[in-house]
């Protein structure tokens, strides 16, 4: 060692990082049928048409955090108004770590989903079932969802459909049996009970539209919660 360089100390040599943007993930038969049902997004501007087209893509059982992560990185990698606007529906109707991925990366997102009223006609005892009426607005625009819990079945979701007739589809329940208003936190509370029910019994046989509004009732179950 030179005298220079004596007491010196040496320079330490640290690793590169490199950063890395969204690399483009291979889609499997799944998600690429999500893409391609979702095509359309673009020339949407009813918000309720945008979720249900997403959320009626999307096939029972295979939508774990892993599917939506590929997806929204897939959006990401491969800028396209196509896959902004998939971002953007993603963001609006996805729920816990999916969503928030999605919010991450999705352009900025004008949300006006609100919960109103819930109403609930128990016919549990002479029919075996409970009718369950949610309404919701966006902005002012009203809209329900109506579900068919099945209590012989344990209280599964047997049946779920979306209308914008929110006034029709409450005197049709009424047609049906008394109905009572309730507090649509326990409405909700409700639901999600039933849902995890009829996920742990994936074979029973229920109504495909279940499956087709399932993304669209788990927003609206996350957002009674608050």
């Amino acid at each position: 060692m030179s005298r220079g360089t004596q007491g010196r100390k040496q320079p330490v040599h640290r690793p590169i990082e490199v950063v890395r943007g969204p690399q483009r993930t291979e889609l499997g038969l799944a998600q690429r049928a999500v893409v391609q049902s979702c095509r359309d997004l673009p020339q949407m501007t009813d918000p309720l048409e945008v979720e249900l087209t997403l959320s009626s893509a999307v096939p029972p059982g295979v939508a774990d955090e892993k599917f939506w992560v590929e997806l929204v990185d897939h959006a990401v990698s491969l800028p396209s108004r196509r896959n902004q606007a998939l971002l953007r529906a993603m963001a609006v109707l996805l729920t816990g770590r999916p969503g928030e991925w999605a919010v991450a990366f999705a352009p900025p997102v004008v949300d006006s989903l609100g919960v109103r009223g819930a109403w609930i006609c128990d016919r549990s005892l002479d029919a075996g079932y409970l009718a369950l009426l949610c309404t919701y607005a966006h902005g002012d625009d009203e809209h329900a969802m109506v579900f068919l819990i099945d209590e012989v079945a344990g209280g599964v979701i047997r049946n779920a459909f979306v209308t914008r007739e929110v006034a029709v589809a409450r005197e049709r329940m009424a047609a049906q049996g008394t109905l009572e208003e309730i507090n649509p936190a326990a409405a909700h509370w409700l639901l999600a009970k039933s849902y995890d029910r009829l996920d742990r019994w994936p074979a029973l046989t229920v109504d495909p539209e279940v499956h087709r509004t399932r993304l669209v009732a788990n927003r609206r179950i996350a957002l009674a919660f608050g």
